[in-house]
C-alpha cells in the first residue's frame, strides 16, 4: 500500500509538471532586415520566452514571405514585427481584409520617412529639399564611383518603400542625376561613417524611429506636403507592370506601425495571441533598441531583455497582470 501510494504521488508530480498553463506555447517570429524589426521582434520574443514561458524561433524573411507564411498558418511563420502602413499596404488588404487570415494590432506607434542627408554636407552645400539632390553641383559631389551620377540609398532589397523611393526618384525629376542604389542597411550605414570621414556627399532614405538620429547628425529633407492625389502606388505584389503604373510626387503620409500575427496562433498558442493583441510600444522605445544595437553593437536578443527587465510595469501590463 506504501509503495502504490508513493506511485500515485508520483503520478500525480509527473501530471502536474507535463501540464502547465504555458507548456505548449511556442511561436515563430518573422524577422526582416531592417534593425527596428530586428529589435521589435527580440522584444516579442523574450517577453514570451521569460514570462510566458513558451519556446520562440525567429525565422528571417522579407514581407512576402512573412505574410503568405501567416496566410497558409502551419506555423513555419507566425507573426511580422513591424508592419508599416501604407507601404505594406498590398499585403494587409490581401490577408487582412479579404483573406482574414492575419490580424493586425490596433496598438500603433507613429513612423515618419523621407530622404536625408549629413548635416554638414547639407549646410556645406544649402541642400535642404529633395529638388537639391537634382543640382549638377550636388550630384557630382555624391558620384562616388565616376559614372556621372551621384548615388543615393533608397532601402533594401524586398522593402515596399524601396519600390516607392524608386518611383520617387523617377516622379521628382532625379534620374538624370541621382542612381538609385538598393542594399541590405548594414551597407548604407557604413557608407554614411565613410562619406562623413572622407567629407563626401551622401543621401539615403531615412525614417524615423530609427538609430541613424543617434549614430549622426543628419537631417531630413523636405518634399512635396503630402497629397494623396499625387501618390499612386502599385507594389510588385499586385502588378508585374508596377513601376510604369505608378506616380508618386508627394511625401508619405506619416505612418501606422504595428505588428501582425497569424489568425491560427490563437488555436495554437492563445496566450501568446493575447499577449501579442496587447502589445504597444512607442517610437522613442523602438529607437533606443534600435541604437543599443546598431551604434553600440549590442546584440538584438540582449538588447531586448534589459529593455523588458527595465519595463516590467509595461509588460505586466501587457500581459494582463
Amino acid at each position: 500500500m506504501k509503495t502504490n501510494f508513493k506511485a500515485h504521488i508520483l503520478a500525480a508530480a509527473v501530471s502536474a509538471f507535463a501540464l502547465p498553463a504555458f507548456a505548449a506555447e511556442e511561436v515563430k517570429i518573422g524577422l526582416p532586415s531592417w534593425t527596428g524589426a530586428q529589435a521589435i521582434g527580440h522584444v516579442l520574443g523574450e517577453i514570451v520566452t521569460s514570462r510566458i514561458g513558451g519556446s520562440v524561433e525567429y525565422v528571417p524573411g522579407n514581407n512576402a514571405t512573412i505574410f503568405q507564411a501567416m496566410d497558409q498558418g502551419k506555423g513555419d511563420i507566425d507573426v511580422h514585427p513591424d508592419v508599416w502602413l501604407p507601404n505594406q499596404e498590398s499585403f494587409t488588404k490581401k490577408y487582412v481584409d479579404e483573406a482574414g487570415t492575419v490580424t493586425l494590432s490596433s496598438n500603433p506607434y507613429e513612423g515618419n520617412q523621407g530622404f536625408c542627408v549629413t548635416k554638414d554636407f547639407g549646410e556645406a552645400n544649402n541642400i535642404t529639399d529633395i529638388a537639391d539632390l537634382g543640382r549638377p553641383d550636388v550630384a557630382a559631389l555624391m558620384d562616388s564611383d565616376g559614372n556621372g551620377k551621384g548615388e543615393m540609398w533608397i532601402g533594401a532589397p524586398g522593402w515596399a518603400s524601396a519600390n516607392v523611393n524608386e518611383v520617387k526618384t523617377r516622379d521628382y525629376g532625379l534620374l538624370d542625376f541621382i542612381e538609385p542604389i538598393r542594399a541590405e542597411e548594414s551597407v548604407k550605414t557604413a557608407r554614411i561613417k565613410d562619406s562623413i570621414a572622407k567629407g563626401e556627399g551622401y543621401a539615403f532614405y531615412c525614417y524615423k524611429p530609427h538609430a541613424v538620429w543617434f549614430m549622426f547628425d543628419v537631417e531630413m529633407l523636405s518634399e512635396p506636403t503630402y497629397d494623396p492625389a499625387k501618390y499612386t502606388m502599385v507594389q510588385p505584389s499586385d502588378d508585374a507592370d508596377w513601376y510604369n503604373k505608378s506616380s508618386v510626387a508627394t511625401k508619405d503620409a506619416l505612418k501606422n506601425v504595428q505588428i501582425a500575427w497569424s489568425n491560427s496562433l490563437e488555436d495554437r498558442s492563445p496566450a501568446i495571441a493575447e499577449f501579442f493583441a496587447n502589445f504597444s510600444l512607442t517610437a522613442d522605445d523602438v529607437s533606443g533598441l534600435a541604437f543599443e544595437i546598431s551604434a553600440n553593437g549590442v546584440d538584438p536578443a540582449d538588447a531586448a531583455k534589459a529593455w523588458v527587465e527595465a519595463n516590467s510595469d509595461r509588460v505586466d501590463a501587457m500581459l494582463g497582470l
